[in-house]
Parts: C-alpha cells; structure tokens; sequence
C-alpha cells in the first residue's frame, strides 16, 4: 500500500446511502498513513452517526457552520488550506449542483468553494439522476474546471433501480486518489501537440457544416499530458470546453487553419494526438451573401488530410490518430494508420457505442502488430493510455 505519510485528505460527506462506504474509505487512507478530516452534511449524519467517522479518523467531524470551538481560526478556510485532496464521497445531484453553480450554504458547499486543492468527487444517486441532463450538465462543468470524477458504477441501488449510479467501491477510489496524489512525471521535457473539437466549413455567412465531436477526447488527452508534466499546445476548433489554463490554445475554425497551425508546429513537438475532427470537406464556393433558394444545390471539393501531413513530416515522433468507423471497423482502423504513417489508430465504433459527447469511452488500439480492446472507461484515463504508448509503456 502507497505511504500517505504527511497528506493531509478532507472527505466531504453529502446525504446518501452509499455514507456507510465511506467508512472503509477512512480506514484504507489511515492504513496508510495520511491525516483525515471529515465534513458532513446534516442529511448525511442520518445515515451514519458522527461518532463513527470521529473513532475512525481519529479527528473531530465538522458538522456546523457556526460551531463554537476552542480556537480561533475561521475552520472551513483551516480545512480548506489544510487539503493536500478533498474528496466528496458520496456526492450527491445536490452538493453537485451547488458546487457547479457556486452555492455556498453550509459548511461541506463553503470548503469546496474555498479550497484549491484537487477535487475529486464520487457520485452516487439514482439511475434517473444519474442520467439527467441537468446533473450531467453540471458535472460537465466541473470536469471543465479541472474536478476528477470517480465514475459512479452500474448495479442494484437502494431505491429498487438497477443501472449507473452506485458510488464506486473504496479501493477503487482510494486508488484514485493515490494517483492525484502521486501523478507521474514521466512527461517533462516533452511537448505534446493535440488536435481537439470540430472544424467548421462556411456555406455562408450564416451557415456552416461540421460534425458531432465534442472535442472531449483531446481535452483528456491535453489535461492527461499536462499532469504527467508535458508541455502542450492544444489547436482547438469547435469546442466550448477548453482545457484549463496549462496549455497553450491555438484557436482555428476551418479545416485548412488547423492544418496551418499543426503543420507549423511538427519540428518542435515531439507527440502528437490528432483528436479533433477535422471536415472532409469544405464547400467549393463560398457566398458572401445569405443564400436564398428553394433548391439548393452545393458542391464539396475535398480538405487537405492533416493526420497524413503530419504523418509524412513526423521524422519517427509519435503519431496517434483517431478512427470514428461504423463498418468494418478494425480493417478501416488498419488501413487509416497505414495511410497516416501513424504510430497507433484509437478505433471508436460509434455504430455501438454512444460516444459523442459521453465522458466514457470503448476503444481498440490498433498498431502495426496488433488490436487491443478495452472495457468501457473514462476518456482521460482512455488517453493516458495514449500516453504510455507514446512513451513505450
């Protein structure tokens, strides 16, 4: 087991029935070593006494914004500066809502917003939740502000439902957490250049063509990179989701700048991560004014491929492009990384699986040797993956 010897962990506890895990989640961070502190909310004091995380961390449970103590500091900022990690187990639609939209109105709410220590929350809630727009909106936002998620996972839940929603198990967040706590650094010195988001194609100036990626892929490659130690520049097309404030975002919309900017750049990377989704292509003649026609016809003349560009230019640096196939997938897979020069394809078969816009991913790593399948998982751990392929892991 990892020596936590000296981390100082807050668990934020919100109301659900998933709190009676939390207490083996405690004990594995006090077997190993760190310092616990733990904060309820009052909901979640109804499932699990106070008392019980006290005898367990060894440290007295906040509970109240306006506890009367024995000393003087202001404690959701002592706790708040305190963190080396906080984690939110279980964390409710509720606490992540506020989070999300900046409601501070108890003490769990108040220390989040206060702390700038990594965040990871596990949440756990109803299959219906669970799938909300709403709830996945807000976690969205989170994750855009650099908050981990420990995916809730499938199975019966207490309400009588069976799907997505169980908070993960305490080893699995345990582990987690040990790897934000201890992040690999086998990146620095590297420059890592990834393509991220849709590019757009005018008709007019009120019109376009583009595609459906989200652009989520390459910003869990870019963070992934970034926290492993690399340098990363990041050509963003269409995407609102920008990776957070490491990276360097070279903004393009058409298919043509993003080609310019990576191509430019191909001497003084030294991986590359083609994620985006760059058009096909693009309309042959574009109208300066609005088009007006009961019959529209357009004619499309083919983009230039900027995965075999870089693939022509890349010297032995490390390629890896993407493949979005609906039929015959690995056999395409295959022959689009013989075409690109590429290093490794990452086969999506979006013919099966929903994955645009999804925070998940199934994939196949398809090389020259060989195709490996993964179960289903996070894009940012999907891209750490990359990552030890780009390095020879």
């Amino acid at each position: 087991m990892q020596n936590l010897q000296g981390k100082n962990i807050v668990i934020g506890i919100s109301g659900g029935i998933a709190v009676y895990k939390v207490c083996q989640l405690v004990r594995l961070f006090k077997k190993a070593g760190a310092n616990v502190d733990v904060i309820m909310t009052k909901n979640a004091t109804e499932f699990v006494s106070p008392l019980t995380f006290e005898t367990l961390s060894n440290r007295p449970v906040v509970t109240d914004m306006f506890r009367r103590g024995g000393h003087w500091e202001v404690e959701h900022i002592s706790l708040a500066k305190k963190a080396d990690l906080f984690v939110v187990a279980p964390a409710t639609a509720n606490v992540i809502g506020k989070y999300a939209n900046g409601i501070a109105d108890d003490m769990l709410s108040t220390t989040l917003m206060a702390t700038t220590a990594p965040v990871a929350v596990c949440p756990a809630m109803n299959v219906n939740m669970y799938r909300s727009k709403s709830f996945r909106a807000n976690l969205d936002l989170l994750q855009q502000r650099g908050v981990y998620v420990v995916r809730a996972e499938s199975g019966f839940l207490a309400c009588g439902d069976e799907g997505e929603g169980r908070m993960a198990e305490p080893q699995t967040i345990f582990d987690f957490c040990v790897k934000l706590l201890f992040p690999l650094c086998d990146l620095v010195g590297k420059r890592v250049l990834v393509t991220c988001g849709a590019t757009v194609e005018k008709l007019d100036d009120v019109r376009y063509i583009t595609n459906f990626s989200s652009g989520k892929m390459g910003c869990a490659v870019a963070k992934a990179a970034l926290d492993r130690g690399a340098e990363v520049t990041v050509i963003l097309g269409r995407h609102t989701a920008v990776p957070d404030g490491r990276a360097c975002v070279v903004n393009v919309e058409t298919t043509a700048q993003m080609l310019e900017e990576t191509l430019s750049r191909t001497e003084s990377n030294d991986i590359f991560v083609l994620a985006g989704a760059p058009c096909d292509y693009r309309p042959e003649v574009f109208s300066e004014s609005k088009i007006k026609s009961d019959d529209l016809t357009v004619r499309f003349v083919k983009n230039p491929d900027i995965a075999q560009r870089v693939g022509e230019l890349k010297k032995g640096k490390f390629l890896c492009v993407f493949a979005a196939e609906t039929d015959n997938a690995v056999s395409n897979a295959r022959a689009k990384l013989v075409k690109k020069h590429a290093d490794l394809a990452v086969l999506n078969d979006v013919k099966h699986n929903d994955v645009f816009g999804s925070d998940f991913d199934k994939v196949t790593f398809v090389t020259e040797q060989d195709e490996v399948e993964y179960p289903e998982m996070s894009k940012y751990d999907v891209a750490n993956l990359i990552l030890d392929r780009a390095i020879g892991k």
